[in-house]
């Protein structure tokens, strides 16, 4: 096999167990077994080894001393936490990005804003996740984008790849509703109006009140489950 087959194995086995991670297909603190991961995703030891030290890095799996790799562990503290670093990080770019953001950058949010909110017709709940999920995540990157920061954005990439284990919890109870998804709609029209109207104020503190929502939800959802 050539090295350009093994990177791409490499890649799909990253892009297939975080996935599975995150949807909590595997339970926190749960033992990754490489038997059980070769036959989940019929790949060699080669690729997954790969993947999970990359998910080690983005602290999702952790390495056990000569004994194999754990999914991560959750916490409330942990919760707080990686939502509150979010929300600040999040205001301090939207802030950035009101100064520094230019015409493309607008029209840019308010296209990816038409398309989230049109998410409506689809087939079934996990096609709706699939879909309402990847149109929201490209809807505020676009909002995060204005503030030309590399650097900034990538910390806040890392800090959204923490977040999700916690916030698909939320996710899962909340976004298949025809309400929630209305109430949704109206939350990011409401920001939108605010940001291009410039408000930065206000913006920031309508985005850290928009991400910090599903805390109180997913903090009930955790100690139903025996997680918290």
């Amino acid at each position: 096999m050539d090295t350009t087959a093994k990177q791409n194995l490499g890649v799909s086995a990253y892009h297939w167990l975080k996935r599975d991670i995150i949807r909590g297909a595997f339970t926190p603190g749960e033992k990754l077994l490489m038997s059980g991961l070769k036959a989940r995703y019929g790949l060699g030891i080669g690729p997954l080894r790969e993947a999970l030290s990359q998910l080690v890095a983005e602290s999702l799996v952790v390495a056990i001393s000569q004994r194999g790799y754990r999914v991560a562990s959750m916490s409330l503290s942990e919760l707080a936490d990686l939502y509150d670093a979010r929300a600040q990080l999040e205001r301090l770019i939207l802030e950035l990005a009101i100064q520094r953001g230019g015409d493309d950058w607008e029209a840019e949010i308010l296209a990816k804003a038409h398309t989230l909110a049109k998410v409506t017709e689809v087939n079934s709940s996990e096609e709706l996740l699939d879909v309402w999920d990847t149109r929201h995540k490209a809807f505020h990157t676009a909002i995060a984008a204005g503030c030309n920061s590399p650097h900034l954005l990538k910390v806040r990439e890392s800090l959204f790849d923490q977040v999700e284990r916690y916030r698909h919890l939320w996710l899962r109870e909340t976004v298949f509703s025809a309400e929630a998804l209305e109430r949704k709609r109206r939350e990011h029209a409401a920001l939108v109006e605010v940001i291009l109207s410039r408000d930065a104020p206000r913006a920031a503190e309508m985005m850290r009140e928009h991400l910090m929502t599903p805390v109180p939800i997913i903090t009930e959802i955790m100690r139903r489950r025996g997680l918290a």
